[in-house]
C-alpha cells in the first residue's frame, strides 16, 4: 500500500472515532428526554435507537479500519505529515475549537454573551489584527449576538438561552 492510502485510512479511522464519541454523547443526552404518559417509549426512544445503531456501525468501522492498518503497517513520516496537516489547517482547527467551546458555554453564558465571544474570537482568528478589523469584528459581534437576541425576543417572541444575565 502507498503512504497516501495508509494516510487516508488513518483519517477515516479518526473520523470513525469522532462519530462514535458524538453518537455516544447524543445517546446519553437522549436518555434525559422526558417520558410522556401517552407514549410508553418516550421522546428519547427514536434518538437512542438511531445513535445506538450509529455507534455500533462506528465500532464495526473502527475494527475493520484498525485491522486494515495493522496489515499495512505504519507509513513513513506519519508524524511529520500529521504535524504538517495541523500547521496547514490551524485556522480551521482553531475555529472548530472555538465553536466547540461556544456550544459548551451556550447554556451557562447565554446566547448573547456566548455568541459575542465566539464571533469575536472567530473573526480575530481568521482576520488580520489591526485597529480597523478589530473594530469591525466588535461591531459585527455585537450586532449578531445582542441584536439577534433582541430581534428574536421582541420580533418573534422566541427567547434564546439567557444564561448569566438571565
Amino acid at each position: 500500500m502507498s503512504n497516501e492510502e495508509i494516510a487516508g485510512e488513518v483519517a477515516k479511522l479518526a473520523s470513525y472515532v469522532v462519530f462514535l464519541i458524538v453518537a455516544a454523547g447524543l445517546y446519553f443526552a437522549a436518555t434525559g428526554l422526558p417520558v410522556s404518559r401517552w407514549e410508553p417509549l418516550g421522546a428519547g426512544a427514536f434518538p437512542k435507537l438511531v445513535m445506538g445503531l450509529l455507534a455500533a456501525l462506528c465500532v464495526i468501522a473502527i475494527a475493520l479500519s484498525a485491522r486494515r492498518l495493522s496489515r499495512w503497517g505504519r507509513p513513513h513520516g506519519l508524524a511529520a505529515r500529521i504535524r504538517a496537516f495541523i500547521v496547514a489547517h490551524r485556522l480551521v482547527l482553531l475555529v472548530f475549537l472555538a465553536f466547540g467551546l461556544y456550544l459548551a458555554g451556550l447554556r451557562t453564558l447565554g446566547f448573547s454573551i456566548a455568541t459575542f465571544l465566539f464571533l469575536l474570537v472567530a473573526q480575530l482568528i481568521v482576520a488580520p489584527r489591526d485597529r480597523r478589523t478589530i473594530v469591525t469584528a466588535l461591531v459585527i459581534a455585537i450586532v449578531f449576538s445582542f441584536g439577534l437576541n433582541w430581534l428574536f425576543a421582541e420580533g418573534f417572541t422566541v427567547f434564546l438561552p439567557r444564561g448569566l444575565l438571565g
